[in-house]
């Protein structure tokens, strides 16, 4: 289904020459020339959408055929108020509505009356994701699908700070988490009463400080936002109930459910990655020990073989790295945002993407590194186009004609130029399709199937695509060698140093030949690479992918991330073995098997089902108030040192006035202590091997996030160009 939708609306695309591509819309837009001086893309007015709801029950196919997510919420005054510091709903509306851009759907709420009508609402067909404060309950398991949590939370009893008397009342609305944890509560002494109607939680605690209720249960992520404003309130944890936070499909909507999945877990893992921004320098580099290196996954810079990360540039750069006893973190920015402007952001120390050197990107604030590739600027034109011929000049070749290119490229730049020269010539200037966020990978193909005419895409990456297709040719090249480097901001010029010397250092030297040669000049090689290389979000991660689908499906767990775990394990061999006698793709001892109910762990489906189970086991052995993202880092090490020793890392961080609830900079730089006697024999599982697993969950995100960033560089889904 989603391939014919691709296909439908690149035959759309075609016939409407469409030119530009909107973040958040469908809407196409074609590039005019609307003053003697410039060609720019004007978009057209979208006409005004009006929903009338229709009733609907299947899964994400259907709602893709209807272009239209319908996102349940519970009505209320909040709803029509500018929304609080600190409440979720807020951040979580933005979450739905980008998860539901994300997939080409229109994001659509749809409002009932209280927490009781949203799942009938959602039974009913009237919707498709409660995506709200909704609690996961025994009772609404057995009538919705929940997806992974997004937060987990405690449910607070709220009364007025010098209440004396004996809690007598507590008022609640009517199908409520909170209303089903009362009534749970068989020693209690006190009434519940359940309130309809749309009952705003402002409201409710109005209501307690004028003495309407005794008190109300609020979870505890809206009582801290809320609270404050209430000072005669306080709250107490007498239920001693926590419950995870999740959004709700219908039982059979396991694609829609999944997708969710997929998008909850990448959102949490990349925000904690983009929420280390940082700006500096040298120094705080090396005290932090983390390189961090902006690019776009294409075959030229940073690209995933085999669950392998490579690249020209990532090879560089890690050995650049490992020089000064670094590690590299590869950063990939949504496709549409500027790799100048992450740098500025401080989302990463410096941008290695095969980037070339210009004006333009000076004036954006960007340092270059001396230059260490020269490329030139190749027009592409498909394989049976032949009406491109002769020794003309360039800009006579392209009077009039349609050029796609991505406008964060240098190639706008260059094409900028020439309808300068055109115009001062009195040619009639080229037309310049701009599309936002393209790779040059995908405008060279959507070229080569006749989606738009021509192209521009730097030689060496020309040659690469050269290595494994024919269905387009070089038509021409544009003037002046272009030179690629490396780019850092004004106020790094310890960084800069380093890179430069490192880069004169290896001047055309054994290891930068061999490097380059390994991926632009040995053919048989670069045809291995292309071949297996993940190229967009619809490749086979793995040859297993559909038997990891089927037991990632029944749990919380994002299916590309056990994908990067069995790669790190096995190789993807379902013959490994490891010196322990761990087996299989998964690499499960056999006893801990047996104890999961699974033998034979060579065979696939037996060693994937043995090590997702693991997973779920040792996932519940966590705190529960662990936030999500870091639980899957904790699993993740306790997964490949053992439950016991992730423990004796967690005390030992507590006890170095470290983080205990976060892996990375805290809890790992425990690990690392507990292969030294002097830690290790004040801990109760004694010692372990600490780099393992801190290599082991460093590699695992890093090749997960690299899975992302093939989606994050393609086409939006469902082809949007």
């Amino acid at each position: 289904m989603h391939k014919k939708i691709v296909a439908i609306t690149f035959l759309i695309v075609a016939l409407m020459c469409s030119v530009s591509c909107e973040k958040r819309s469908s809407q196409q837009v074609e590039s005019q020339q609307v003053e003697p001086q410039q060609v720019v893309a004007e978009p057209t007015k979208e006409p005004e959408f009006v929903f009338a709801n229709y009733p609907e029950l299947g899964d994400l196919p259907a709602l893709q055929e209807r272009g239209i997510l319908r996102l349940l919420a519970p009505r209320g005054p909040e709803e029509d108020a500018l929304p609080r510091s600190g409440l979720p709903q807020g951040e979580w509306r933005e979450l739905a509505e980008k998860f539901a851009y994300s997939r080409n759907l229109r994001p659509q709420w749809v409002y009932v009356d209280n927490f009781s009508g949203l799942v009938p609402a959602l039974a009913e067909g009237r919707g498709d994701v409660i995506a709200t404060n909704f609690s996961r309950t025994a009772k609404r398991r057995s009538q919705v699908a929940f997806t992974r949590p997004l937060q987990t939370v405690n449910e607070l009893v709220i009364t007025l700070r010098d209440l004396n008397s004996p809690l007598q009342e507590v008022a609640v609305r009517r199908g409520s988490a909170y209303a089903e944890t009362l009534s749970e509560d068989t020693d209690q002494a006190y009434k519940v009463t359940l309130l309809d109607g749309a009952v705003a939680n402002s409201a409710l605690l109005d209501a307690v400080v004028a003495g309407k209720y005794q008190a109300t249960v609020m979870d505890s992520n809206l009582a801290d936002a809320l609270l404050p404003d209430y000072p005669q309130l306080a709250a107490s944890d007498q239920l001693e109930s926590s419950r995870d936070i999740a959004w709700a499909v219908r039982l059979n909507a396991i694609e829609l459910r999944r997708e969710l999945n997929e998008f909850l877990t990448a959102e949490l893992v990349l925000a904690g990655q983009n929420s280390n921004k940082m700006m500096r320098d040298w120094e705080g580099i090396l005290a932090d020990g983390t390189l961090r290196v902006l690019t776009r996954n294409h075959p030229a810079s940073y690209f995933i073989w085999r669950g392998e990360l490579m690249g020209f540039d990532y090879d560089l750069l890690k050995k650049f790295a490992r020089d000064h006893k670094l590690r590299l973190s590869m950063v990939v920015p949504d496709a549409d945002m500027d790799l100048a402007d992450a740098l500025q952001a401080g989302m990463g120390d410096m941008i290695a993407s095969s980037l070339t050197i210009t004006e333009m990107r000076r004036k954006q604030g960007l340092v270059f590194t001396r230059p260490y590739l020269e490329v030139t600027e190749q027009l592409i034109a498909p394989s049976k186009d032949i009406s491109l011929q002769g020794d003309v000049p360039l800009e006579q070749m392209l009077s009039g004609k349609m050029v796609a290119v991505n406008p964060q490229t240098s190639y706008r730049e260059s094409l900028s130029e020439m309808v300068v020269l055109q115009q001062e010539q009195g040619i009639a200037p080229l037309q310049i399709s701009e599309q936002l966020g393209a790779t040059t990978e995908y405008l060279i193909d959507a070229v080569a199937q006749g989606l738009f005419p021509y192209t521009i895409a730097d030689s060496h990456l020309v040659a690469i695509e050269s290595t494994y297709r024919d269905d387009f040719r070089v038509v021409a090249e544009l003037p002046s060698v272009r030179e690629i480097a490396w780019a850092v901001r004004a106020d790094q010029s310890q960084l800069l140093g380093k890179l430069n010397n490192f880069l004169n250092k290896h001047d055309r030297d054994l290891f930068f030949n061999v490097t380059y040669n390994k991926y632009f000049k040995e053919k048989k090689r670069i045809l291995r690479h292309q071949e297996n290389r993940l190229r967009s979000s619809s490749d086979s991660l793995s040859p297993y992918d559909p038997i990891v689908h089927k037991y990632t499906d029944k749990t919380d767990r994002d299916w590309r991330m056990v994908v990067a775990q069995m790669y790190q394990e096995s190789q993807f061999n379902p013959r490994a073995r490891s010196f322990a006698g761990a087996q299989g793709l998964m690499q499960v001892l056999p006893r801990t098997a047996r104890q999961l109910g699974v033998d034979n762990l060579y065979e696939p489906e037996n060693g994937i089902r043995a090590g997702v189970s693991y997973l779920d086991w040792l996932d519940q052995r966590f705190p529960q108030m662990l936030s999500q993202e870091q639980k899957i880092y904790f699993t993740l090490a306790a997964y490949n040192a053992g439950h016991g020793h992730v423990r004796d890392a967690i005390a030992l961080a507590q006890r170095m006035e470290l983080d205990p609830n976060q892996w990375f900079g805290h809890v790992e730089q425990a690990m690392l202590l507990l292969s030294k006697p002097e830690y290790y024999r004040q801990s109760r599982f004694g010692y372990v091997r600490g780099r393992e697993p801190v290599k082991y969950v460093r590699e695992i995100r890093d090749r997960y996030i690299g899975y992302l960033g093939v989606e994050r560089n393609g086409p939006p889904r469902g082809g949007e160009w």
